[in-house]
């Protein structure tokens, strides 16, 4: 049987301290975390959760790395988030739109350069399922923020007053910035010839929203993740990881729609599994 790890990370706040006063404050990303961490662990998963406080870059960075280490041909590994995403200016040219995503952790923003250079760690074969329930956006303004609320009112998925948007603000990103400068730049410089290698192992993310889009946050759930706990129906969902995509996508409003990519090796037979399965195919064949 192959080996199954799952790391999921939740943030309700942010240290101040380290994003010039603003605590990032949000309801839901916890119980997401622990939300995403009872799929994984009821399915045999060895499972964690880092929460708030504890999820630092570097908790973050040990965790993934320990299971790149561990980890070998036909095992997974699956990685959630939920909290704030964000945008910093690329340095290292491997962006079109100019812009590095992030995700917004407590102690400093994860720049995806640091996460893709951690999965090309990751062995050949290896699956790796990536959930992300965050903002990545940088073409929103302040009339999208306010625009949202009525748009997932109007549509019966949230009230006007339930809608917080998981995105940093763009004044508290640039003045973060602009104190840490250095400290970015050192990590894409680090991180450029990784952020232009492919992963060997197969990576599948399903995101909360489109790049110029917001994710709401919620009083239990997330949006994105309550409505991926509706469709997955305590394991009644049986299709593939695109189908699982193309199904939440279907209970989300035309405000926030989840995307759907695959980085690394292609692996056609992980694709078509049923999301979270610790079987290969071929193992799955055999039973």
């Amino acid at each position: 049987m192959p080996r199954a790890l799952s790391l999921h990370i939740g943030l309700n706040s942010v240290d101040p301290a380290a994003y010039s006063g603003w605590d990032g404050q949000l309801v839901a990303c916890e119980n997401d975390a622990r939300s995403m961490e009872g799929i994984t662990s009821s399915l045999g998963y060895q499972a964690k959760s880092l929460l708030t406080k504890e999820a630092t870059s570097e908790a973050v960075i040990r965790s993934i790395a320990s299971a790149a280490e561990e980890l070998t041909t036909n095992d997974i590994f699956v990685l959630t988030y939920s909290g704030h995403g964000g945008q910093v200016p690329d340095t290292n040219g491997d962006e079109i739109d100019g812009r590095d995503e992030t995700w917004v952790l407590y102690d400093r923003q994860l720049v995806d350069d640091e996460l893709h250079e951690l999965y090309t760690r990751f062995q050949t074969g290896v699956r790796i399922f990536v959930l992300s329930d965050s903002c990545h956006s940088g073409t929103v303004t302040r009339a999208v923020y306010d625009q949202m609320a009525p748009i997932e009112a109007q549509h019966g998925f949230r009230s006007g007053a339930i809608f917080r948007p998981k995105r940093i603000p763009r004044e508290v990103e640039g003045a973060v910035y602009d104190r840490n400068k250095k400290t970015y730049e050192k990590i894409q410089a680090e991180t450029k010839e990784a952020s232009r290698k492919s992963p060997e192992a197969a990576v599948i993310l399903i995101s909360g929203c489109q790049d110029n889009q917001l994710s709401s946050d919620g009083d239990l759930n997330g949006l994105f993740t309550e409505k991926l706990l509706r469709t997955w129906d305590n394991g009644k969902f049986k299709r593939s990881y695109r189908s699982f995509q193309r199904a939440i996508k279907q209970k989300m409003p035309p405000s926030q729609q989840p995307n759907y990519f695959v980085v690394g090796s292609a692996n056609q037979a992980f694709e078509r599994q049923r999301p979270f399965v610790i079987a290969t195919a071929a193992a799955a064949g055999r039973s």
